[in-house]
């Protein structure tokens, strides 16, 4: 029986990747197009969804979301989320109709194909790099100036013990939020470290349950109250990942 087991997660992991590549490769030529400048990406991030959403099916999970409060076409957010999973991108693509940009770290760029596309229209962020973490502050600004919206799982990675509910949270996304003067939006995966995490050996389809927890404002806030904010954001998503687990 473990044999068998061993057996569907290196095929069900390598099929992963056949379903991350086909999409890309049907619509690349519309991909490309979409790349060439700023102006095109709305039309790349519709791609994008419908790439996110052949994985989600392709890989036989199926996401349940709870949204306690609705975005408003054409107004800019900042996205914020636990991070557990590889599939916390495509799920997250999935729930949010509104253009953003993620902010994500550099590593994600080996992906073949996948990669070339994530650094041509990511944030990108070298974790390790006080240079590159102002060269993010500057673009993510840019993205927000041309009223997109903004996507950052604030622990800054995936923890390393997977036992750890949520971790400590970077402060990139509230600074940005506090400086224009956008609502967060917090969103909870419960699910993705089950189905799909880091750990080779491990997951399995079935489902993702989402919920879209009310809007957290920062009008009127300064940068005085990163912290704050910061800390009140971690607790609304913690406690909402406590109380998954308890049903």
């Amino acid at each position: 029986m473990k044999i068998l087991k061993i057996a569907f997660w290196i095929l069900w992991r390598v099929w992963f990747y056949v379903v991350m590549a086909v999409p890309i490769i049907i619509m690349l030529p519309f991909l490309l197009i979409s790349i060439i400048s700023e102006k095109g990406y709305p039309y790349f991030f519709k791609m994008a969804r419908i790439w996110a959403k052949f994985i989600l099916f392709g890989m036989g999970f199926y996401y349940i979301v709870k949204r306690e409060q609705k975005l408003i076409k054409g107004k800019s957010y900042m996205i914020v989320a636990n991070h557990t999973s590889m599939t916390d991108i495509m799920l997250m693509l999935a729930l949010i109709k509104n253009p953003f940009v993620f902010v994500g770290k550099k590593e994600l760029v080996k992906i073949p194909l996948f990669g070339f596309f994530y650094k041509r229209t990511c944030i990108l962020v070298d974790r390790n790099s006080s240079k590159s973490k102002n060269e993010v502050f500057k673009r993510a600004q840019s993205r927000l100036n041309q009223g997109l919206s903004i996507c950052i799982f604030p622990e800054g990675g995936v923890p390393d013990d997977e036992s750890v509910l949520l971790d400590e949270f970077k402060d990139g996304a509230f600074r940005l939020a506090i400086d224009h003067q956008i609502p967060i939006v917090p969103i909870v995966f419960p699910d993705n470290k089950e189905r799909f995490s880091y750990t080779f050996l491990s997951g399995s389809p079935g489902k993702m349950r989402a919920r879209i927890l009310p809007f957290i404002e920062t009008e009127g806030l300064t940068i005085d109250h990163r912290k704050e904010l910061k800390d009140r954001v971690r607790n609304v998503i913690y406690d909402a990942l406590v109380a998954f687990e308890k049903k």
